[in-house]
């Protein structure tokens, strides 16, 4: 079994190295709109991926995320707008920003389980988009808050959009491989434990409440991260980052590329976000299009798109074939 699984770990490397050189090299087609729409994947794909961790490690369904990424997308606003855009105050403020709402959130909501943690969730991001709108002397209200400039780094001009773009591809290459190492550290272990059986994982002396906020923490920090990059990409932010569509869509993500791998909520991101560029070029009702595919990949693949490939290339690779 371990003789089989190195060579099949190598070719899993083998493939994340090419799929970072293709990400590297593709700016140079002196295609705009397509590293826009790469920008925005990769944003998008470490938000999938902070959900990921939540849902299929530790087993938590939460509707409330996006009250990280909107809460730090509005601070980076702030800092940006009314103290500097540096790059190196505007980024920590934000994740600091998004981390404390998820300690603060995950505190309460954690008391809960199943359904209930689930509509705690989604009871904190509503309260979150309702002072959203209503302290429009901070928020700017329905207006939301624009201009906001793109960070700046002495020496490096982030302005235009392949600089950003590389910016976006360093923070989120480096924030997936740490997240990969702590899924796959003794912590990630035990997570999946607390997910398999919770009372027997308190039986053997693990401290499950505090096991399920540190992901929770983490999963609110990556996310945090992802608003501020959304921020600096979109110039805008407004309370629709923090409603719960915004979470429901990002949940999407994650169940269509399979809950189980960190891939697998990337690989949802970018199916949704160019499915949902090309349709909606070619019809205004191009939500029926994504719900379509949404229902033939619960039919055909249950594990989502990563789990069906990942499952063809193991068979195909076996020597029975």
């Amino acid at each position: 079994m371990s003789g089989a699984a190195r060579p099949e770990g190598r070719a899993l490397r083998a493939a994340g190295v090419i799929a970072g050189l293709a990400l590297a090299l593709l700016p140079f087609a002196h295609v705009r709109y397509l590293t826009s729409t790469l920008t925005e994947v990769l944003i998008f794909a470490l938000f999938a991926m902070s959900l990921g961790l939540l849902v299929g490690y530790a087993g938590l369904v939460s509707l409330g995320h996006a009250a990280f990424f909107g809460t730090a997308a509005y601070a980076v606003a702030l800092v940006s707008t009314r103290v500097s855009p540096a790059l190196l105050i505007t980024l920590p403020a934000g994740v600091a920003v998004g981390t404390l709402a998820a300690l603060g959130i995950g505190v309460f909501a954690l008391r809960a389980t199943g359904v209930y943690f689930l509509m705690l969730t989604l009871a904190f991001a509503q309260m979150a988009y309702a002072v959203a709108h209503q302290w429009s002397w901070l928020t700017g209200g329905t207006n939301g808050l624009s201009g906001i400039p793109r960070p700046t780094l002495p020496g490096v001009d982030l302005g235009g959009a392949v600089p950003f773009y590389y910016l976006v591809l360093v923070v989120v290459g480096a924030a997936a491989l740490l997240l990969r190492r702590i899924v796959g550290s003794p912590f990630g272990a035990a997570l999946i434990g607390v997910r398999e059986n919770e009372p027997r994982m308190r039986a053997m002396g693990f401290d499950t409440f505090r096991l399920k906020l540190a992901a929770f923490v983490l999963a609110g920090a990556a996310a945090a991260l992802s608003g501020v990059l959304y921020a600096y990409y979109n110039g805008f932010v407004s309370p629709d980052e923090l409603y719960w569509t915004r979470s429901g869509e990002v949940l999407v993500m994650v169940l269509l590329g399979g809950a189980g791998t960190l891939i697998g909520p990337a690989v949802g991101a970018g199916v949704v976000l160019i499915l949902q560029n090309l349709a909606s070029s070619v019809t205004e009702r191009w939500t029926m299009i994504l719900g379509a595919a949404f229902i033939l990949v619960v039919l055909v693949a249950p594990s989502g798109l990563a789990g069906l490939l990942y499952g063809r290339w193991a068979r195909s690779s076996s020597p029975n074939g």
